[in-house]
């Protein structure tokens, strides 16, 4: 069967881009999260360090090794070739987001990966697939502005997401998500991701909203959780792409304004910085021609 994990990261910033991700991996009948099934090759960041591959929640990655930390479980796993940041992107990201992401001022998709020294798919992990949508801030000042809700960011970009990751592989299919901005219901937005299914709700709660998708040509379940992450192998490799992927936007980002801001103290993005960082390269947007909402995220 295969498990699929999605989460995402920078849902909250001001500024910079969001990032929501798919990854769908095929795994022994029965296994329920493949941990068991991949424990000789895979660990999660806490415990003694040995040679498996770390996975697990972005953040506790993340705190422990950086983004070197990230790039070499990611690589070990879903693999990073040496190539440029454009063509990286070209083969994960959903149809149309390269256009959107390439228009930004601070984007250098000729940023050679991986940063750090390379290290080598491990041959053992399962066959996986990964997607990902990638919403710069015009976009999503636009989604915003359209829909009244900055919560529709959200929903389309998991709409897509599921629509392209349910051709992965054969067989049932189970996908795990974080829960999508708090919210308990997510009938309606699997139907839209699955138009010609039937969406069955099983339980909608604050612990657990879970589904099963019926009529279509694989058996299909969704669940959504809080920290989902720490469950689910799919969804903490999900949350690593997403956390690398924002990460090295982000770096680009900085690296744009200190251009222009000679000295600037770089930003991740997060309220109350971000309004210092938008304070001081205000005179250099303006005279770079750029929008307020070419920067700043309305919500």
């Amino acid at each position: 069967m295969w498990i699929a994990g999605v989460d995402e990261a920078g849902y909250g910033p001001n500024l910079g881009p969001l990032v929501q991700a798919a990854v769908a991996i095929e795994l022994p009948d029965g296994e329920p999260d493949g941990w068991e099934s991949l424990k000789a090759i895979a660990r999660k960041a806490r415990g003694k360090k040995d040679d498996r591959i770390v996975i697990d929640d972005s953040k506790k990655v993340y705190t422990r090794g950086g983004l070197a930390a990230l790039e070499s479980g990611l690589a070990r796993s879903l693999g990073i070739d040496a190539c440029t940041f454009r063509e990286f992107l070209g083969r994960i990201l959903l149809p149309g987001c390269l256009d959107d992401v390439a228009a930004e001022h601070w984007f250098d998709g000729d940023e050679r990966l991986p940063f750090h020294d390379p290290a080598e798919r491990e041959a053992a992990f399962p066959q996986c697939t990964a997607v990902v949508n990638l919403v710069p801030t015009k976009l999503f000042n636009q989604i915003v502005e359209g829909s009244g809700s900055k919560g529709t960011v959200l929903a389309c970009g998991l709409t897509a997401l599921l629509g392209a990751i349910r051709g992965t592989g054969t067989g049932p299919l189970r996908i795990s998500c974080d829960k999508q901005g708090g919210r308990n219901h997510y009938a309606a937005m699997l139907a839209a991701a699955f138009p010609e299914g039937w969406v069955v709700v099983e339980l909608e709660s604050a612990d657990e909203s879970r589904y099963r998708i019926e009529n279509l040509d694989r058996a299909i379940a969704v669940t959504f959780k809080p920290r989902a992450d720490g469950e689910s192998l799919a969804v903490a490799l999900a949350s690593m792409l997403c956390k690398y992927l924002r990460e090295v936007c982000m770096a680009q980002f900085n690296r744009f304004w200190e251009k222009h801001v000679p000295g600037i103290a770089p930003t991740a993005g997060y309220p109350v910085d971000a309004k210092r960082f938008y304070a001081e390269i205000g005179g250099a947007r303006q005279k770079l021609g750029l929008a307020p909402e070419d920067v700043w995220r309305s919500r």
